[in-house]
């Protein structure tokens, strides 16, 4: 409702599970370049490793993780260092970045993939659960400070992240893996919803839509509007059948 250009990008990989949102930051036009760079390097880079799985990956991998959360930290780390040498190559987009979120389902589980303040939650029968932890200022005084709900509603600086792709050449990536049980709902999001509609009203508005989740996603995103819609909304349900 406020703002005139979309800086969020999303993406669904259906051949591959892959679910992505992204929320760029660094100004009119260049945030919108870092979550779209972002998006299309981890595309390209699942769409190349299932063509060629000889391919030769940019970074080692780590023997102490399955090949499939190699695969989806490598891309998000390849989409960091994208990020970064374009800043470095063009003065236009110095300061851009985008957080990251992916779901990465396997038929073991999921994998729980973030950077930044971009959110992952599941509904489980009718239990809404918060899988993601921001990286924001906010959330690191909320820990280091027990702040009360009054100081975290009006603290000063909600969007300062501390932790998002492009702004150091390497990036460090929070993976969790998840069993799956018939009927979860994920949900992930920008903060342009979260920031809007708290977690009671996202479960509330789920709960009520059941299996339709065009319309749960729609009602989401007219909450966050009626709520101010000051930043930009995007929602993405995935369900295990």
């Amino acid at each position: 409702m406020k703002r005139n250009h979309n800086e969020d990008t999303f993406t669904i990989m259906e051949g591959e599970n892959l679910f992505i949102v992204c929320d760029g930051m660094g100004g009119h036009a260049s945030g919108e370049v870092a979550s779209q760079m972002a998006v299309e390097t981890m595309r390209t880079f699942f769409q190349d490793t299932r063509d060629d799985p000889e391919l030769t990956w940019p970074y080692k991998m780590d023997r102490s993780r399955r090949y499939e959360e190699n695969r989806l930290i490598t891309a998000i780390k390849l989409a960091n260092l994208r990020i970064h040498e374009a800043q470095k190559k063009d003065a236009k987009y110095r300061g851009m970045g985008t957080t990251i979120t992916a779901l990465y389902f396997v038929a073991e589980g999921v994998y729980i993939a973030h950077v930044g303040d971009s959110r992952i939650y599941r509904l489980r029968d009718k239990s809404f659960e918060l899988l993601t932890e921001d990286h924001s200022l906010l959330n690191d005084y909320i820990k280091m400070k027990k702040l009360t709900p009054e100081e975290i509603e009006s603290f000063p600086h909600k969007n300062v992240i501390v932790r998002a792709l492009g702004m150091k050449e390497s990036v460090k990536v929070d993976v969790a893996f998840e069993p799956l049980r018939n009927g979860d709902l994920y949900l992930l999001c920008s903060d342009g919803l979260s920031g809007e509609v708290t977690d009671e009203n996202m479960q509330r508005i789920l709960l009520s839509k059941g299996s339709d989740l065009s319309a749960a996603c729609q009602a989401l995103i007219e909450e966050a509007n009626r709520n101010g819609g000051h930043d930009n909304i995007t929602v993405l349900l995935a369900k295990v059948p």
